[in-house]
């Protein structure tokens, strides 16, 4: 966790104080939809993924002739998924069947990316580009299930693939899993999940 928040402090840094003149930065607003799912230690019960969306604001450092660059997001995300404690009778016996369990994250994600630029004018209309890194969540609020407790926040890192339109929209997808652990239930002990997700966005660049 130190190595990335440090990674995190060092983006956050080089964004808004470029050491290099040439370095082009821009920011803009982003918006997408997830397709989530909660992954277990164990296979003990069913676990149905859930819809959610994501919102908020992008910034990009990138540095012209090589391709290489750094993303940072502020955004706002919606995950879950439904969990069937009722084919349990540890769970069954307190009356719970299969609650929808939804979780509220304001998350910090930092990416290195590279982005084809190279391409005898192509890139001025669609240019592909591939990007990595860790993102840190904090949990902002979350569905009330007596039978779990939820973590404050976690750590995780994603991965994808995206392709900017006439240097203004950029359209993505992405893969995340959770490195820490989302929510441990109360009655068994360790039995806990990790956030798994996929995700469609879309930025717009002032």
């Amino acid at each position: 966790m130190k190595k990335i928040l440090i990674i995190a402090a060092v983006a956050i840094t080089a964004m808004l104080f470029p050491a290099s003149g040439a370095a082009q930065f821009r920011y803009g607003a982003t918006a997408g939809v997830d397709f989530s799912t909660l992954k277990f230690k164990q296979d003990l019960i069913t676990i149905d993924g859930a819809t959610g969306f994501q919102a908020g604001v992008m910034g990009e450092l990138m540095f012209p002739g090589i391709g290489f660059g750094i993303d940072l997001g502020l955004m706002y995300s919606q995950k879950g998924a439904t969990v069937h404690l009722g084919e349990r009778k540890v769970w069954s016996s307190l009356g719970y069947t299969a609650p929808r369990c939804y979780l509220h994250y304001i998350e910090i994600p930092v990416n290195l990316r590279f982005k084809w630029t190279r391409m005898q004018g192509l890139e001025e209309y669609v240019a592909p580009y591939v990007f990595g890194g860790p993102a840190v969540s904090f949990l902002a609020g979350h569905s009330d299930i007596d039978a779990i407790n939820y973590a404050f926040g976690e750590i995780g890192l994603q991965c994808g693939i995206g392709f900017e339109i006439l240097r203004r929209w950029q359209i993505q997808g992405s893969y995340s899993w959770g490195m820490t652990y989302a929510l441990k239930t109360k009655l068994l002990d360790d039995f806990s999940a990790q956030n798994r997700t996929w995700s469609i966005r879309a930025t717009y660049f002032f």
